[in-house]
C-alpha cells in the first residue's frame, strides 16, 4: 500500500462513516479496486481498525458537550423515576437500551458477519435495497417528531435499525435513520440520535478490533496510517457538521441515488468480471 492509497482510504472512511451510504461498503470496494494484494488480511484489518479511530474521535469531539451533559445527568439523576429525570438523563437510558440490539446480535453472529456475509455481491444488493428503503421512509415519514419525543420503544426501534448494519452495505446511520423517519421523526432528529446511539457501539467494536489487530500493522506503513487516521478525523468531523445543517432543509434523495448507482455499478462489474 502506497502513502497515497493509505490517505485515500482514510478520506473515504471519514467521508462515508456518518453519511447513510455505508462506510464499510465503500472502504471494501476501494480496497478491491486498489488491489491491495501485498497486504495480508490481518494487516489490512489492522490498518482499517486504526483509521476508524479517527472517525470515532470525530463523533466524540463534535458531541463532546452533549456527551458530558448526558453522562453527568445520568449519574446524578438517572435512577430517579422516569418522569423526574431531566431530558439528558433519559437520553442516557435511551442510548443504553438502543445499543442492546447491536451488542447482542453482534456477539451472537460475529463469526458470520466477519466471514460469511462480507462479500461484494451482498454489498451491492444491500446498497440498493436499503437505499430504496431509506428513500421510501424519507418520502412517507411525517417528519414532525423532535428528538425530545423519544421514548423507550422508539429508542429500541432505532437500535434494531442500527443492528441491521451488521449486514455489510446497510449503513449504521442509514438503518437507524430509516427507522426514525418511519416513526415520524424529523430528518435532523433522526440523524442526531443516530450519531449519539452509534457512539457506544462504534467505540466498543472499534477498540476491540484495534487492540486485537494493531500488532499486525506493518512497520513501514505506520506514518501513512497515522496520517490517514488524521484525515479520517478531519473529514469525519466536517461531514457530521455539514450533514446536520443540510438535513434542516435537504432530503435524503442524493444519498439514495448514490447508493443505487454504486450498488448497480458494483453488481455490473462483478457480473462481467471487471471486479
Amino acid at each position: 500500500m502506497s502513502f497515497f492509497e493509505a490517505i485515500l482510504l482514510g478520506l473515504i472512511q471519514g467521508l462515508t462513516e456518518f453519511l447513510p451510504i455505508s462506510s464499510s461498503a465503500h472502504v471494501q470496494i476501494a480496497q478491491e479496486l486498489m488491489g491491495l494484494s501485498e497486504l495480508s488480511k490481518p494487516q489490512l484489518t489492522a490498518f482499517i481498525a486504526t483509521i476508524q479511530i479517527g472517525t470515532e474521535l470525530a463523533v466524540i469531539s463534535y458531541f463532546f458537550k452533549t456527551i458530558v451533559s448526558i453522562v453527568s445527568a445520568w449519574f446524578s439523576s438517572g435512577f430517579q423515576s422516569w418522569s423526574k429525570q431531566p431530558g439528558e438523563a433519559r437520553m442516557g437510558w435511551l442510548i443504553i437500551v438502543g445499543t442492546l440490539p447491536i451488542a447482542f446480535l453482534g456477539l451472537l453472529f460475529r463469526e458470520q458477519v466477519e466471514n460469511d456475509v462480507r462479500q461484494l455481491w451482498v454489498i451491492g444488493v444491500t446498497l440498493i435495497v436499503f437505499g430504496l428503503l431509506l428513500g421510501l421512509a424519507d418520502f412517507i415519514g411525517k417528519k414532525r417528531r423532535a428528538i425530545s419525543e423519544l421514548g423507550v420503544g422508539s429508542g429500541i426501534a432505532f437500535g434494531l435499525g442500527q443492528a441491521l448494519a451488521l449486514i455489510p452495505g446497510v449503513s449504521r446511520s442509514g438503518g437507524s435513520i430509516t427507522v426514525g423517519l418511519l416513526l415520524g421523526f424529523t430528518r435532523e432528529a433522526a440523524a442526531r440520535y443516530s450519531f449519539l446511539l452509534a457512539i457506544p457501539a462504534v467505540l466498543a467494536a472499534g477498540t476491540l478490533q484495534f487492540v486485537s489487530s494493531f500488532g499486525d500493522l506493518p512497520q513501514g506503513l505506520l506514518l501513512a496510517t497515522i496520517t490517514a487516521t488524521i484525515v479520517s478525523f478531519v473529514s469525519g468531523y466536517a461531514v457530521i457538521a455539514w450533514l446536520l445543517r443540510y438535513l434542516e432543509r435537504g432530503s435524503f434523495l442524493p444519498f439514495v441515488l448514490w447508493r443505487v448507482m454504486v450498488g448497480s455499478l458494483l453488481l455490473i462489474g462483478l457480473a462481467i468480471g471487471a471486479i
